[in-house]
C-alpha cells in the first residue's frame, strides 16, 4: 500500500475579518498535494496567499475551510496543543530574518527547539547539532554568537536549528530574501544539499526566479489560487 502524501489540502479557503462586518478571503479553495522527499518552490506576487498557506501548512494559522491531512493524519480539528506537539513532531521552520537569540552561542541557538520540545538537551541532541552545524560548514563557529557571525552563516545556523528534530517537512519563508547573491546562493546550496543527502522534503517561498528554477517544482499562487503547478527539469524548463 503507498504512503499517503505528506501533505494534503482540498478546498482550502482562509478568511480574515478587517473589521465586522467586513471579511476577507485570502485563499479560495486550494487543492495542494505534496509527498515525501520533495523540494517545492511556492512563487506568486506580493499579496497573493503565499505566507498564509505556509502558515496554515505549518500549522500556524488554521483554514476557515476545508481539510488539512498532514501524513495522512486529519489536523484540521486538533487542539492548539495537538497542534503545536504535531508541529514540533513533524516540522521545521526557516524564515526571511534568522530570529537567531543574540545572547546564544550557534550551538545553543540550533539546540533550542530540543529544549522546548523536551524540556533539555540530551547529549545525543547536543552530539546531533554539532553534526549539523558541521553538515552546513560552521564546525568552526559551534561557540560564536551570531553578532560574529557573516548573514549567511546567520541563516546556516538557522537551516541547523530548523533540522535538529529531523522534521520530514522544512518550510523555509523566503530564505534567501535579506542575503546578497553570494550569500543567497550559498544558503540555496546547503538546502539543495540537505534535500539530496537526507531526503528531508522543503517548500521554498521565494521572490527570486533563479532559486525557483533550481527547485524540481514550482507552485504558483496568483490571488489566492493556484496559477500554476509544474515539474521542474535540471535545465530549470518545465518538464
Amino acid at each position: 500500500m503507498a504512503d499517503p502524501p505528506l501533505v494534503e489540502l482540498r478546498e482550502v479557503r482562509k478568511s480574515y475579518t478587517i473589521g465586522a462586518p467586513n471579511v476577507a478571503e485570502v485563499l479560495h479553495g486550494l487543492d495542494l498535494r505534496l509527498d515525501a522527499g520533495e523540494f517545492v518552490a511556492l512563487i506568486g506576487p506580493s499579496g497573493s496567499g503565499k505566507s498564509t498557506l505556509l502558515n496554515i501548512v505549518g500549522l500556524l494559522e488554521r483554514m476557515t475551510a476545508g481539510s488539512y491531512r498532514l501524513q495522512g493524519e486529519p489536523v484540521g480539528a486538533l487542539s492548539d496543543e495537538a497542534l503545536t506537539l504535531r508541529r514540533r513532531a513533524t516540522l521545521g521552520f526557516v524564515f526571511q530574518f534568522h530570529h537567531l537569540l543574540p545572547a546564544f552561542s550557534a550551538l545553543e541557538n540550533v539546540t533550542l527547539p530540543a529544549l522546548m520540545a523536551e524540556g533539555r538537551v540530551s547529549a545525543a541532541r547536543r552530539e546531533q547539532a554539532r553534526g549539523l552545524l558541521a553538515a552546513v560548514g560552521l564546525a568552526a563557529a559551534m561557540d560564536k554568537r551570531p553578532s560574529q557571525l557573516s548573514g549567511g552563516m546567520q541563516q546556516r545556523v538557522a537551516i541547523a536549528r530548523a533540522l535538529v528534530m529531523q522534521p520530514a517537512l522544512v518550510l523555509a519563508d523566503e530564505p534567501t530574501g535579506n542575503l546578497d547573491t553570494a550569500s543567497s546562493d550559498e544558503v540555496f546550496r546547503e538546502l539543495r544539499r540537505i534535500h539530496a543527502e537526507r531526503g528531508t522534503a522543503f517548500v521554498v517561498v521565494t521572490h527570486d526566479p533563479r532559486l525557483a528554477a533550481r527547485c524540481d517544482r514550482v507552485v504558483e499562487l496568483v490571488d489566492g489560487r493556484i496559477a500554476r503547478d509544474e515539474r521542474v527539469a535540471a535545465s530549470g524548463a518545465p518538464a
